[in-house]
C-alpha cells in the first residue's frame, strides 16, 4: 500500500490506471511491472491535479470561462486559454499535495544516489493513449529539470497545458468533456540519450503485422518527432528477424541538453560526433536486434501492435522505454501490398493518386487531366496550369530549391524530384501513388488508409482548413520578422491566417501565365495593354486586400527569355539564349528599347493598386539588379509613370548577383530594402546550376556555404550600416537551423519563406533569438 495519496510509483501501477495516471502513466507502469527497461520514476496523479484546482478555487472559475466559448473563434479561444493557464501558474499548490510531491522526489534521489538528479516532466492526460484516440502531444513535456523549485514550476506548467488552446480544440472536435479529463504529471529520470528514436511492431506505412519499422537517430527523440533530421528507416521481417528494407539517411543535426540553462538546443552531428557520423547508421547490427527483441516481447506482453518512442543511455548503455501505445491505424482487413516503382527527394510533402501522364516538352501540356500524375524530366513557368490540375508531381531531375519543389509547395500538390528514372519506368496510363512524404511512387491506388486516419485525428475536419486558422495561436513572437513567399493570388486565402508579417515575396510569374497568357510586347503590339493592366493590377490587389495592413512586397516580372517565349506572342519577340538563366532578365530587361514599353504596363497595374484601390502596402522589388547605373534608369522610368520612391512607397532590389555584394553599400544608397535571392546567390557564388540534380547531391549547392556566408553577410552589414531593410527569400533558413542562427545574429530584419515552412521558422527563429539573448547576457556577467 502506498504511503502517498497524490503520488504512485511506476511499480504501483498499470494499463488499467489510466484514469489514475493517464494513458502515458499507465502505459509507464505496465512496461515497469513486464519488467522491461523504463526510466525510474513516479507519477503526481489526475487527483493531484484536481485537488491543486480545488485548493486554487479555480474550478468554477474555468467552468464559467468555458461556457461561452466559440473554439472557432480564434479570439474568444485564445482569450479563454490565456486566462485559465495564467490562473493556474499564478495558484500554490495545496500543502500536502506539495509535500507529497518534494518527497517522493527526494526518495526518488536516494533511490539512484543523485542530488537534485535531472527528470523529465511530462504531462500525462486521463483521456490520452487510449486505442480510439490519440492527445499525444496536446500537453506539455519539459526535459532536463532539475531541483527541487524547478520541478514544482515545472509541474505547474504542465497543469495548466491541459488547458492550451490546442488541447481545448482538440477535445472539442473530439467531443471530449473538457471536464471529464485531468492531468497526472509523470516524473522520471533523464535519458542522456546517444541515440533515440521510434520503433513500430506493425509496418504503419503498410498495415502489414508481420513486419516492423524502426527509426533511429543521434540524440534526444525531439529531432525525429519536430522531424529536424530524417532518421534511418529500418523495415524488419518479424519472422526471421532480418531487414527487409533499410534507408540510411544524412542525419546533420542532433537535439542534445543545453549547456548552461535548462531544456534543449539543436547543434550539428559533425561538430558532436564527427563528419562521418552524418552519413553512418546510427544504430550497430547488435543494437539493431536488441531493439528488435524488445519490440517483439512488448507486443506479446500487450498482445497488440505497439508504437513506442525509445533512447539509448550514453551512461548506462542501456535502450529504455520512453513510452508505448496501440497503434491505432492498422487495418484489420487483406493486408495492402506496396510496389515501388520509383524512389526520389521527397519535396513537397503529401499523397496522390491517379494516371501517369509523361510530359516530354511544352507540347505536350494539354494532355495533362484534373487528377492526373504529372511526370517529366523537369517542370517550368510554362506548365504551372496543368501542375495545378494534377494530384502528384514527379520529375527526373532537380532538388529541393527547384521549380518543381517551389511552385508544388506552394499549391500543395504532392511532388517528388531528383528521381532519374521516372521517365523511363512510368508510363502514360499507368495508375500510381506518390509518397511524397517518404519519396516513392507506388504500383496502383494505396495508402488511402493512411489519409483517412488523418482526417479520424483532426476530427473528421478538414486539418488545413482549421489548424492554418489556430496557428496564430502557437506562434511565438519575433524581433525578425517572418514573412511568406506567394505566386498564385487564389492562394492567399488558404493562407492569410498563417502566423506570417507579410508577404516577402509575391511572384508576379504566376499571374502572367495563369491571368493574361500573353506576352507584355504582344499586347502593346495589338492594342491590348490594358487587359494587362487590369489583370496584373487585379492579382496584387487580391493578395494586398486580403493582408493589409501587411507589407506586400511584389517583384516585377522574372522571366527567363526561354520562359517569356512560351506566351502568347513570345515566340515573335524573344530572342533564344544558350544560357537563359544569366541572361535578359530583371532590370535589363526593363531598361532594353525592346522590353521597356511592357515593363511600363507592370508600372501601371502597381499605381493602379495603391491609388486606385487604395492599397498603400505594396511594395515593389526589382529582380536580378547587376548595377547602380542600370538600376537608376529603372528607378526614372518608374518615376515617370507615378511610382516615385518616397516615405510612402518602398522600392526594394533582389540581392542576388554577386556585383551587388561588392556594391552593396552603394546600392544600399539607392533602395529601401534589399531581399536576398539565396537561391540564385549561391548558384552565381559557388557556380553550381540550382537545378542539377549532381551537383545537389554532391553538395555545391548550400547556402552553408563559407564563401556563400561571407556574401550574406556583407549584404546585411551594408543594409544594417544604411539604415534599410534586409530580408531573405528561400528555403535556406528554414532547413538549416545554423544557417537561420547565422543570418540573426548578422542582424537580417526579416526572413521569408514558403508556406509550408512558416510555422516551423518562426518557432526556429524564437529560438535563436532567445539563444542569442542569453549569449549576450553571460557576456555581461
Amino acid at each position: 500500500m502506498t504511503k502517498y495519496n497524490y503520488i504512485r510509483w511506476f511499480d504501483e501501477i498499470g494499463k488499467d490506471d489510466v484514469g489514475i495516471v493517464g494513458g502515458k502513466g499507465a502505459n509507464l507502469g505496465e512496461l515497469t511491472s513486464f519488467g522491461l527497461p523504463v526510466p525510474p520514476g513516479f507519477c503526481v496523479t489526475a487527483q493531484g491535479y484536481r485537488k491543486f484546482i480545488e485548493y486554487a478555487e479555480l474550478d468554477e472559475v474555468v467552468k464559467l470561462l468555458m461556457e461561452s466559448v466559440d473554439v472557432d473563434n480564434v479570439d474568444e479561444l485564445t482569450n479563454a486559454s490565456e486566462q485559465i493557464q495564467q490562473k493556474i501558474k499564478e495558484k500554490d499548490f495545496e500543502p500536502q499535495l506539495k509535500e507529497e510531491i518534494l518527497s517522493a522526489y527526494r526518495e526518488f534521489s536516494e533511490n539512484i544516489n543523485v542530488k537534485d538528479p535531472e527528470v523529465a516532466v511530462r504531462s500525462s492526460a486521463t483521456a490520452e493513449d487510449l486505442p480510439d484516440a490519440s492527445f499525444a502531444g496536446q500537453q506539455d513535456t519539459y526535459l532536463h529539470i532539475s531541483g527541487e523549485e524547478e520541478l514544482m514550476k515545472h509541474i505547474r506548467d504542465c497543469f495548466a497545458s491541459l488547458w492550451t488552446s490546442r488541447a481545448i480544440y482538440y477535445r472539442e472536435k473530439q467531443k471530449f468533456d473538457h471536464f471529464d479529463v485531468a492531468l497526472s504529471v509523470v516524473v522520471q529520470k533523464m535519458v542522456n540519450s546517444e541515440k533515440s528514436g521510434v520503433m513500430f511492431t506493425a509496418n504503419p506505412i503498410n498495415s502489414n503485422t508481420d513486419e516492423m519499422m524502426i527509426n533511429a537517430s543521434y540524440g534526444l527523440g525531439e529531432a525525429v518527432v519536430s522531424g529536424i533530421v530524417t532518421p534511418d528507416e529500418y523495415v524488419i521481417d518479424k519472422n526471421s528477424r532480418k531487414v527487409i528494407e533499410k534507408n540510411i539517411s544524412e542525419k546533420e543535426y542532433m537535439v542534445v541538453k543545453k549547456q548552461d540553462t535548462v531544456g534543449t538546443e539543436v547543434v550539428k552531428v559533425k561538430d558532436i560526433l564527427g563528419e562521418d557520423a552524418i552519413k553512418d547508421e546510427a544504430l550497430s547490427s547488435e543494437e539493431l536486434q536488441t531493439l528488435i527483441e524488445r519490440g517483439l516481447k512488448v507486443e506479446k506482453l500487450y498482445g497488440s501492435v505497439q508504437d513506442t518512442e525509445w533512447g539509448f543511455d550514453k551512461d548506462t548503455k542501456e535502450f529504455y522505454f520512453l513510452q508505448s501505445r496501440p497503434i491505432t491505424t492498422i487495418k484489420s482487413e487483406e493486408q495492402e501490398k506496396l510496389i515501388t516503382l520509383v524512389k526520389g527527394l521527397p519535396a513537397s510533402p503529401g499523397i496522390g493518386r491517379g494516371k501517369v501522364k509523361l510530359i516530354k516538352d511544352i507540347t505536350e501540356i494539354n494532355k495533362v487531366k484534373e487528377g492526373d500524375i504529372l511526370v517529366t524530366e523537369m517542370t517550368n513557368p510554362d506548365m504551372v496550369p496543368a501542375m495545378r490540375k494534377c494530384a502528384g508531381v514527379v520529375t527526373d531531375e532537380g532538388g529541393r530549391t527547384c521549380h518543381a519543389a517551389i511552385v508544388s509547395r506552394e499549391l500543395q500538390i504532392p511532388c517528388i524530384v531528383g528521381s532519374k528514372t521516372a521517365t523511363k519506368v512510368l508510363k502514360t496510363g499507368d495508375t500510381v501513388t506518390v509518397d511524397a512524404v517518404r519519396g516513392i511512387v507506388y504500383e496502383g491506388e494505396v495508402l488511402k488508409e493512411k489519409e483517412e486516419d488523418n482526417a479520424v485525428k483532426s476530427g473528421g475536419v478538414s486539418p488545413i482548413a482549421n489548424l492554418d486558422e489556430l496557428r496564430n495561436l502557437f506562434a511565438p513572437t519575433t524581433a525578425t520578422k517572418i514573412y511568406m513567399n506567394l505566386g498564385e493570388p487564389e492562394l492567399i486565402d488558404k493562407y492569410k491566417t498563417l502566423p506570417i508579417d507579410g508577404i516577402g515575396l509575391m511572384r508576379t510569374e504566376f499571374i502572367f501565365t495563369n491571368m493574361i497568357g500573353a506576352h507584355p510586347m504582344y499586347l502593346v503590339k495589338t492594342g491590348q495593354g490594358d487587359l494587362m493592366i487590369e489583370k496584373l493590377s487585379e492579382g496584387i490587389s487580391k493578395v494586398a486586400q486580403a493582408i493589409f495592413p501587411k507589407n506586400l512586397v511584389v517583384r516585377m516580372s522574372d522571366f527567363r527569355t526561354n520562359e517569356f517565349r512560351g506566351l502568347k506572342g513570345g515566340d515573335e519577340v524573344e530572342p533564344i539564349e544558350a544560357n537563359p538563366m544569366i541572361g535578359w532578365r530583371g532590370v535589363s530587361r526593363y531598361i532594353s528599347p525592346e522590353y521597356e514599353e511592357g515593363f511600363r504596363l507592370e508600372c501601371r497595374a502597381m499605381k493602379k493598386v495603391r491609388e486606385e484601390y487604395g492599397l498603400t502596402n505594396v511594395t515593389a522589388m526589382l529582380p536580378f539588379v547587376r548595377t547602380p547605373e542600370e538600376l537608376k534608369v529603372v528607378k526614372e522610368i518608374m518615376a515617370e509613370e507615378g511610382l516615385v520612391q518616397s516615405k510612402n512607397f518602398k522600392i526594394w532590389i533582389m540581392a542576388e548577383v554577386p556585383s551587388v555584394v561588392l556594391q552593396a553599400e552603394e546600392f544600399a544608397e539607392l533602395v529601401d530594402g534589399f531581399s536576398i535571392g539565396s537561391n540564385d546567390l549561391t548558384q552565381l557564388v559557388m557556380g553550381a546550376d540550382r537545378d542539377s540534380g549532381i551537383l545537389n547531391n554532391m553538395g555545391y549547392f548550400d547556402e552553408r556555404n563559407d564563401a556563400v556566408k561571407i556574401a550574406l553577410k556583407k549584404i546585411i552589414d551594408a543594409a544594417n550600416k544604411k539604415g534599410i531593410t534586409c530580408s531573405i527569400c528561400g528555403q535556406g533558413p528554414s532547413q538549416y537551423p545554423e544557417l537561420a542562427e547565422f543570418l540573426v545574429e548578422c542582424g537580417i530584419t526579416s526572413i521569408s519563406v514558403n508556406p509550408d515552412t512558416v510555422e516551423y521558422t518562426k518557432r526556429l527563429v524564437a529560438s535563436v533569438e532567445q539563444k542569442i539573448i542569453l549569449k549576450k547576457l553571460r557576456n555581461l556577467d
